[in-house]
C-alpha cells in the first residue's frame, strides 16, 4: 500500500525546486496571498526551527521576531502559493529541531554562521 501511495505522489504531485535548507538557517519565503480577486506576493523572513515529514506531507516551521513578539509560521513544502525560497544565512546548530530557540532572547538568540 505504501508503494502505491509513494508512486502516486511521485507521478502526480508537481514538485517545485527549492534550495536545500535545514534547522538554523535564515531563509526568506515568498508566497502569494489572495485578497478578493487580487493576488500579491508577501515574504516571511526568519530562522528555520524544524523540518518534518517526507514527500508530499513535508513541512517546515519558521520563527521571526516582530518587535518583542515571536511569530512562527508553518509552511508545507508543496504549497501551491509558494513562489520561491531564498537562503540568507546558513546556521550552525547541533539539532534537527531547535525548539530551545523559543526561550532565548537578546544576544543568546543569535545563531553562528556556518563557514564553508
Amino acid at each position: 500500500m505504501e508503494d502505491l501511495v509513494k508512486f502516486v505522489q511521485d507521478e502526480f504531485v508537481t514538485k517545485k525546486e527549492f534550495p536545500e535548507f535545514s534547522a538554523g538557517d535564515t531563509i526568506t519565503v515568498y508566497y502569494e496571498i489572495k485578497e478578493g480577486n487580487k493576488t500579491r506576493t508577501q515574504f516571511f523572513r526568519g530562522v528555520v526551527i524544524q523540518r518534518r515529514g517526507s514527500g508530499s506531507t513535508e513541512t517546515f516551521t519558521i520563527r521571526k521576531m516582530s518587535g518583542t513578539i515571536g511569530v512562527e509560521r508553518i509552511f508545507p513544502v508543496n504549497l501551491p502559493a509558494l513562489q520561491k525560497i531564498e537562503v540568507n544565512k546558513r546556521g550552525k546548530v547541533r539539532r534537527a529541531r531547535i525548539f530551545y530557540f523559543r526561550g532565548l532572547t537578546g544576544k543568546k538568540a543569535r545563531i553562528k554562521e556556518k563557514r564553508n
